[in-house]
Order: structure tokens, then sequence, then C-alpha cells
């Protein structure tokens, strides 16, 4: 500045575009914006400085007539934006969405394809469809499981310590979520920090259960929870996305027996597939309910032949589902890998804006997060199921690693450690999703079908598509 006349200067860390503006048009407009501002303020000014660290250079940009009415045009848009009720369309195939931090939310090509019924195949039979966001999220959820634990911060430092003991620390950009589980403290201070950061604090028992979830107010789009009511009151709706749901389950439940118990599971096998077939046709959420029981009937009437512990011992017998509590090691790992899996789909609906515990094919019931477990459906057999059997499989479990009592039987820390071990690296495995032929993680997949069932309630998509293994 120079009395009245100032000059704004914006710092880009790239190089000089080679275009002949030798920059370009959103960091013009961004100039000009602030040109603009200064002007409010009684200062003159008529051109800007863009500065390129990457190449060094200052490039001069004119604050032209032309230039301060497209700004202002586009500050109407911007405005007019924000006060709207519904998304823009999505851009079809831009070169803007690469390297956008926004695309992996907004997700434009998943949108266009899920326009398409079915979708519209490339020549390899696949939709055309980018991913967009990273395979693998980088942040990482911290267990905290030790008894008696506190959990503190220094600076942008997660510090877990008992007593005047450390039992470990780590980074705040690190951590995706803080899962406690049973009696673990955490000061006010961290929770504030982690609140800010939009970082939830998970609540489970020393027995399992899922209690809840702090976190901070971090999205406050009324409009997609209307949405998400008005459809759990509406049949037209709740219908097709519940027979979405219970064919993706019942699909992935038949091919996690194809590739574990064939040829011994062959004839539930077949018999999965003709109940499958029928979902399509069912009139109501009764009838469906019916079948989805009928189908993990079967399914678990198998599940041992998927069991091959290097070591065998009779407690690997299974014989049944049963739970409220688990009565034997087998449903017991499953029991806490459905509460871990619920856990994860309640903070994938919330960083969504949706509310966890108004479902539509669970029937919403005190303490229960029915739209959770309605999105878990798909993620049971894949996830948990297939974290458990490789837990049992390769030796990580043991039959040592249980408490037991007459009426229940739970995983003691070691198990617990050892499973959550399982359970993270199922979720960290790649998969390629039948519909897009991308491959992301399966904590990736989640957290897209969270987004997707938040643009069919919204009505962006005209259905909710669930996710199934080949």
């Amino acid at each position: 500045t120079a009395g009245d006349v100032a000059v704004p200067v914006d710092t880009k860390r790239g190089r000089v575009p080679t275009n002949p503006e030798r920059s370009w048009e959103p960091e013009r407009v961004q100039l000009m914006a602030q040109g603009l501002q200064l002007r409010e303020h009684g200062y003159r000014t008529d051109h800007g400085i863009l500065y390129f660290a990457g190449s060094k250079t200052r490039v001069e940009v004119p604050f032209a007539p032309e230039l301060e009415a497209r700004t202002l045009r586009l500050l109407d848009e911007a405005r007019a934006a924000a006060t709207a009720t519904l998304l823009p369309d999505p851009l079809e195939d831009s070169p803007k969405c690469n390297g956008c931090s926004l695309s992996g939310i907004c997700l434009p090509d998943e949108t266009l394809a899920l326009r398409q019924v079915p979708p519209v195949p490339e020549a390899d039979g696949h939709a055309a469809v980018r991913r967009l966001y990273p395979a693998r999220e980088d942040a990482l959820p911290l267990y905290v499981q030790e008894q008696g634990a506190k959990v503190g911060k220094r600076g942008e430092v997660l510090v877990v310590s008992k007593g005047e003991e450390e039992l470990g620390r780590a980074k705040l950009k690190d951590v995706s979520q803080l899962v406690l589980l049973g009696n673990v403290s955490v000061s006010a201070q961290t929770i504030q920090l982690l609140c800010e950061a939009s970082i939830p604090v998970v609540h489970l028992s020393r027995g399992h259960w899922f209690y809840g979830v702090t976190q901070g107010i971090t999205l406050r789009n009324a409009y997609d929870r209307a949405a998400q009511f008005r459809a759990a009151s509406d049949p037209s709706r709740t219908l097709p996305f519940a027979r979405a749901i219970v064919a993706a389950k019942g699909a992935n439940q038949r091919t996690l027996l194809l590739r574990n118990a064939s040829p011994r599971a062959d004839t539930e096998v077949a018999e999965m597939a003709t109940l499958l077939r029928k979902v399509e046709h069912l009139p109501d959420l009764g009838a469906l309910l019916g079948i989805e029981g009928a189908i993990a009937a079967k399914y678990f009437s198998r599940f041992a032949a998927m069991l091959r512990p290097r070591d065998f011992d009779a407690e690997w017998d299974f014989r049944s589902r049963n739970r409220r509590p688990p009565r034997d090691p087998v449903n017991a790992l499953l029991s806490f890998g459905y509460a871990m899996l619920a856990k994860e789909c309640t903070v994938a609906l919330l960083s969504e804006g949706l509310d966890p515990w108004w479902g539509l094919f669970h029937q919403p019931r005190h303490g229960r997060p029915a739209l959770a477990l309605d999105l878990m459906e798909e993620f049971r057999p894949v996830v948990v199921d297939s974290a458990v059997l490789t837990a049992i499989n390769t030796g990580m479990v043991s039959t040592g690693d249980f408490v037991r009592s007459k009426a229940a039987c739970v995983l003691n820390e070691r198990g617990r450690k050892a499973f959550i071990r399982a359970y993270e690296a199922r979720l960290d495995q790649l998969v390629t999703h039948p519909l897009f032929d991308y491959r992301c993680s399966w904590r990736s997949v989640i957290r897209l079908q969270a987004r997707l069932l938040a643009r069919w309630l919204r009505g962006d998509v005209p259905a909710y598509v669930g996710m199934t293994t080949r």
C-alpha cells in the first residue's frame, strides 16, 4: 500500500501457467475479489499480483471491467448456491475434478453413472468412472483398551497414559477416530481438540457393546435429514432400498461360502441362490425380513465349513449364531466385529449429515442405530465374517484368548488386540468396485456407500445399489 493505493498479492505454490494469460481464471477472480474488498474499505486498486513460488515469478493481473463483471456474477452464483436446497448437477468428465479436494464428496462420475439404469458400460463392459479420491485413507482409528488409561494431548499430539507411565502417542493428523474400549477417560481439552478437528470419539464397553459417539458439530445439513425422514415414511422408497441391501448381503454371504466352503456347502449355496431370486418380488418389509432370516440360516448352517484353524480345538466348533451375550468363541468374535462395523457405519453416516438412529429397513428403536444397521448389512460377510475367518484360520486368535462364564464368552485383552489387527487389515484391503471398476479399500467403500445413500435420499440418483463382491 501507498497512501490510499493498495495492490493485493496472492502467493501460489506452483509454476506460472503456460496459457496466454499466464494464470487461471479462478486465480484472477480470487484476486479481483480481494481488490473489490479493498475498494469497499476506501482503497484505490487497479491491479493485483500473483506470485508463483515454483517459478519465482510475479504476474500482474489488471482489474479490467470484464474481470470485475465476471467476478460479481460468480459472487452472485456462489451466494445462490449457498442458499440452495439442491446440489448443482455434477460436471461430466471434467479435468477440473482431478485434484479437487471435494471430488471424493461430490462423486461426479459415480453420480452420473448411477443415473443410467443400468449404468452405461464402456467397451470393456464397465462403467466409465474415475476414482477421484485416494484408494486408502491416510488417517486410521486409534484404539485404547488399557483399563484405567487416560487420553490427553500435547499440542497436536494425542498421548495415552496410565498413572505416570506413557503408553503411546499419535499425531492428530494420523487419527481418523479415537476408539475407547471400557474404562478409558479423555480430558476435556482433548475432547475439544478432537471436536475442532472433526475426529469422532467412539465408546465401546469391555463387553463390546457399542454405546455411542462423541463428535463436534461437523455438518449442519438439515435437508439431507429431512429427505431421510420423508423416505423412511414412504413405502415406495423403503421397499426398494430394503430389497437392495437384503440382496447385497445375501449375495455376499453366498460368495463367501463359494470361496471358502465349496463343495461342502454346494447345497446351501444353491438354495441361497433360489431365495435371492425371490427378493426383487417380495411385497413388503416383513416378507424381506423373513427371507433375510432364511438366507442367513442357510449361511450360518455351513459357516463351520469355512473354519480351518491351524491347531484344531473343539472350542472352535460352531453350530449356530447366538448373541447377547455370545456363548462360544466364534460367536464372540462375530459379535465384537459387528459392534466395530456398527461404529464404522455410524461414523460414516454422521459425516454425511444423516441420522444413524432412523432406519429405512430396520425400524427405529430406543438405543439402536437403525440406519447404521441398514448400511452395515451388505458389509457383514465381506468385512467382519472375512476378518473372523482370517483371525481363526491363520492362528491370530486362539481359544486361550477368551474369558468364559456360564452365560457368556468374550475376548480378553490379547484377543481383542489380535482381532482388531485382523479387522483393520481387512478394512485396509483393496477391492475392485463391481460397478465403478476401480480399486479402493473396504473402509473407503463404506464411506462411498454412505455418500451414495445420501445422494439417493436427496433424489440425485434413482436407486441405491448395494455393494457386492464377485
